[in-house]
């Protein structure tokens, strides 16, 4: 009956919702983990309902100023961010891992929204700007839903701590200059960063004093407060205050800006474009994986040790989801936000009751006080867009990572360049290809030691100045690659082999493989003819201690019928072994003949 009585679209929606419940439910309890709609039926403590209550409260207070300030970021208007707070909380909240994870919109996901729309709507034209985020939307939750399927949860970690350091550092240098023109009242073309720097500079003289003292009252506020009060309503207070000043000052018509009409009551139901799909897939395919990114992080970073882990698919279908159904009620792209989460565990959530809650607010909110945020001036949003974005350039974390490993920070100043110089969506290309030269970088200097033995021991190790009395093995040469070999590294790998096998002219060479999961075609045919070269110098070759995906790879590829199982050995100490009894026999002739 409840939803016979609902518009058609959201009455879809709830039924979206009710069908998809009872089957994630199952799935969920084979992972040993009761979904939120059981939690919450079961869950009715008075202490854990009224600490969720509080929180979302609270959370509210500063989400929904932060999610109206980020819409505009992305160049939408404030509206858009209260839809954000509303749908994309509301289904996350319901299909979630996570216990606390907020789920709206971040500055980075508002600032690479807005490069992707620029492009696609250059000229700004607002019935096409909704359509375009709507197909935008759309397609981040399919592409998760699609890495669902596909099991690609792993890509939580495609990006290096390092990388993502310096890029979301090159994401705040341009949220800050991009605010910048609405801090002073002015505008500016935009044309790239340090074009735009250069601009901000030559529109100075146009600066407006009480644009100027607006937002710097704000700046006061926010900072202020948090100072004082971590964690506080500030956003709310800044917000309330510069509403309040646009009315009893009349700074509207003292050339101040102001937000202007804001549609009142639940969002309209907006559907995508497939004329639009192919320009968006490329910002899309970069949004959804920064979503995803950022909210495996937040929740992780915010899980109690009494939460259950968070599963990484899961949350793929859950913020899937939560964008998809969100994009036909003018949501923006949304993913899990640092910030916002820290606030909801910080005033006492326990579970998702306290989103729920918050979207809650954003519905009343888009109900009854949209004509009073009309009167919000651009330059009190600008000022909190500041604040809150300023914390993802962290050079703490720059010298960090320098002090640790140059190589790695030398990759977190490309990243951060890569978005300054090309922009946030090329940034992330950039992002992830010097994610992998890093991975293949380090990979590709894998080590080879000679495995020498304790003496009086059986204790096997690598060859070190630090045990000169280590016993080695006249004849017998055993080295030990440490790690995967594969097309990068096996050359290098090679090379160290054949110069320790020119060095110590052994009768036998046995390549401990126990450290190598794998082995990659291109090192397999190394591999093959580095086996005829060292046979060639009358060396015969071992293969000692396979893992079964190496061993089944030498298998196939027949290269194990060719060395013969004689000369597969089970690990070191048997080829120990069976060279020292080949050295007994070879021995007993002569003594006989003696």
């Amino acid at each position: 009956m409840l939803l016979l009585g609902l518009k058609w679209p959201w009455a879809m929606i709830l039924g979206v919702l009710c069908i998809f419940y009872p089957v994630w439910g199952k799935s969920v309890e084979k992972d040993g983990m009761s979904s939120t709609v059981n939690e919450v039926a079961r869950t009715t403590a008075l202490g854990g309902l009224r600490f969720d209550i509080v929180a979302g409260l609270i959370a509210a207070a500063v989400v929904l100023p932060k999610a109206m300030a980020y819409a505009t970021v992305a160049g939408l208007p404030v509206e858009i961010g209260l839809y954000t707070a509303f749908i994309p909380m509301l289904v996350y909240a319901l299909l979630g891992s996570s216990k606390v994870l907020s789920v709206s919109s971040t500055t980075t996901l508002g600032i690479l929204t807005a490069t992707q729309l620029g492009l696609v709507v250059p000229n700004g034209d607002p019935a096409l700007l909704l359509t375009a985020t709507a197909t935008l939307t759309v397609m981040v939750g399919l592409i998760l839903i699609l890495a669902a399927v596909l099991r690609l949860g792993f890509v939580a970690n495609f990006i290096s701590a390092p990388v993502l350091t310096g890029f979301k550092a090159g994401i705040g240098f341009v949220i800050v200059l991009d605010q910048m023109p609405k801090l002073f009242g002015t505008h500016i073309t935009k044309q790239g960063f340090f074009q735009d720097v250069i601009s901000v500079v030559q529109h100075m003289p146009e600066a407006s004093l009480i644009t100027m003292g607006v937002a710097g009252a704000t700046f006061v506020v926010l900072l202020g407060m948090d100072k004082v009060w971590p964690h506080s309503p500030a956003p709310l207070v800044a917000i309330g205050g510069g509403i309040a000043a646009v009315f009893y000052f009349g700074l509207e018509a003292k050339g101040v800006a102001i937000v202007g009409h804001i549609p009142q009551g639940l969002p309209s139901f907006t559907l995508p474009s497939l004329s639009l799909v192919q320009q968006l897939l490329p910002g899309a395919l970069g949004i959804a994986l920064m979503s995803f990114t950022e909210s495996i992080a937040a929740g992780r970073a915010f899980a109690a040790s009494s939460d259950p882990t968070i599963k990484p698919n899961r949350e793929l279908v859950a913020t899937g989801l939560a964008n998809g159904l969100g994009a036909l009620f003018g949501a923006m792209p949304a993913g899990g936000g640092t910030s916002q989460t820290a606030v909801a565990r910080a005033a006492g959530a326990v579970s998702q009751k306290a989103s729920l809650v918050t979207a809650a607010m954003a519905l009343a909110t888009m109900l009854f006080l949209a004509p009073l945020l009309a009167k919000l001036p651009f330059a009190t949003l600008a000022a909190v867009v500041i604040v809150y974005s300023v914390g993802l350039i962290s050079f703490r974390d720059f010298m960090a990572i320098r002090k640790i490993r140059s190589m790695e920070f030398r990759w977190a100043v490309v990243a951060f360049l890569g978005v300054l110089l090309f922009g946030t969506l090329q940034g992330i290309v950039i992002a992830i290809i010097v994610s992998l030269i890093a991975l293949v970088g380090q990979n590709s200097q894998t080590k080879v030691s000679v495995v020498v033995r304790k003496r009086g021991t059986d204790v096997l190790r690598a060859k070190s100045a630090l045990h000169p009395d280590d016993e080695e093995f006249a004849g017998l040469l055993i080295v030990r690659p440490e790690g995967q070999i594969f097309f990068a590294n096996v050359q290098h790998i090679a090379e160290q082999i054949a110069e320790l096998a020119q060095q110590y002219q052994p009768q036998v060479l046995a390549i401990d493989m126990s450290r190598v999961p794998d082995i990659e075609y291109s090192a397999l045919q190394q591999l093959i003819e580095s086996r005829e070269k060292i046979q060639a110098q009358g060396i015969a070759l071992w293969l000692v201690g396979l893992n079964p995906a190496a061993l089944d790879v030498v298998r196939r590829s027949g290269f194990a019928d060719v060395l013969g199982r004689e000369s597969m050995l089970f690990n070191a100490r048997q080829a120990i072994i069976r060279y020292q009894a080949m050295q007994a026999r070879a021995a007993a002739p002569a003594v006989a003949s003696d």
